[in-house]
């Protein structure tokens, strides 16, 4: 569903490219694999083939997967470069496959360009290309619930992962509890046509249940974070656009990254110049950078004072996020504001 009211973070409070790289690496260099590219809509970014290629490159340090999530509206068009870049998985945001009533719930005319990204993908992974495809579709009680089986069955011929998820409370989302359909009810309308679609082995720290239907290429998935939380796996974290850190989708709490970054360099964003003086590490991996007689004094490294906000505020996430009662309640930022 559409965010209603979202007031947009002026770009100036944003993290610059440069800023993202720069953090990036920090967290590959302590052991992160995964890197995700969100929302707002990572793919109307100008630079967004060069940023993925750059966090591509991250790939001879340890990084496995690079992935974004997307409404597939401008995707197409982008597609050949991204995966040239480094792509390699793509979550697409689609809730429904009726044209009439994606507009009405997204209230833009993009049906048959996100159908053509979808196409495009799946044309890609018939070349030969391994990209990891997953569509998410939040379910919602009389409005696509009757699509459950159709979505399924996009998996019948084609190596794709729907991936179902429950709708959550978040500011701005509408949200009813009259509207949420859980993870069980959703199965339930998959099993009336398919009995014996079964649950198959996750990985470890999967966010969701994965099924498969007896004969079909692809699988399903069910995101069941309101009914069946998966707090105790979870290994998530989340730097929203303007650089604060969320341990939990669902915790309030945030502490920001981008206000230590630019501390060293007088409180202004940091680009590629001004990063050279943040010694003796840079985005690039070069030690040692030298300085011309006109450059800035060398400042101290920031990753200390990184990595010591970052260590404490996963040490307090807590065992488990609040239950739906008191979800519903809680103040926390629309979803275009966090990414995911």
């Amino acid at each position: 569903m559409p965010e209603e009211g979202v007031q947009l973070s002026p770009p100036s409070h944003n993290l610059t490219s440069t800023e993202i790289l720069y953090l990036a690496k920090l967290f590959v260099e302590q052991g992160v694999t995964k890197i995700r590219l969100t929302g707002g809509e990572p793919t109307v970014r100008k630079d967004i083939v060069e940023l993925i290629q750059e966090l591509g490159a991250l790939r001879a340090i340890g990084l496995k997967e690079l992935c974004i999530t997307t409404n597939g509206i401008s995707l197409a068009r982008k597609l050949d470069s991204l995966v040239a870049a480094g792509l390699t998985n793509i979550n697409l945001s689609l809730d429904t496959l009726d044209p009439f009533q994606y507009t009405l719930m997204t209230r833009r005319n993009g049906f048959e360009a996100a159908m053509k990204s979808v196409n495009k993908i799946l044309d890609l992974k018939k070349g030969g290309w391994p990209i990891k495809f997953k569509i998410n579709c939040v379910v919602m009680k009389g409005l696509n619930d009757r699509e459950v089986v159709t979505f399924s069955e996009l998996g019948r011929n084609e190596d794709i992962e729907v991936r179902f998820i429950e709708y959550m409370p978040f500011d701005g989302n509408r949200w009813s509890k009259g509207k949420m359909i859980t993870y069980q009810e959703t199965l339930d309308l998959i099993k009336q046509k398919y009995p014996d679609t079964h649950r198959i082995r996750d990985q470890p720290n999967d966010t969701s249940k994965t099924y498969k239907i007896p004969g079909f290429v692809g699988r399903i998935g069910f995101v069941t974070s309101m009914t069946e939380n998966f707090c105790s796996s979870c290994n998530r974290l989340r730097i929203t656009s303007d650089g604060n850190l969320k341990v939990c989708l669902f915790g309030k709490e945030e502490v920001s990254l981008r206000d230590i970054l630019r501390d060293y360099n007088n409180g202004q964003p940091l680009d590629q110049s001004s990063l050279q003086t943040l010694e003796p590490w840079s985005v690039s991996g070069q030690e040692g950078l030298e300085h011309s007689s006109n450059t800035s004094p060398v400042l101290p490294d920031p990753r200390p004072r990184l990595l010591r906000l970052i260590g404490m505020a996963v040490k307090r996430k807590a065992e488990k996020h609040a239950d739906l009662g008191e979800l519903e309640k809680l103040e926390n930022r629309p979803m275009i504001l966090i990414g995911g």
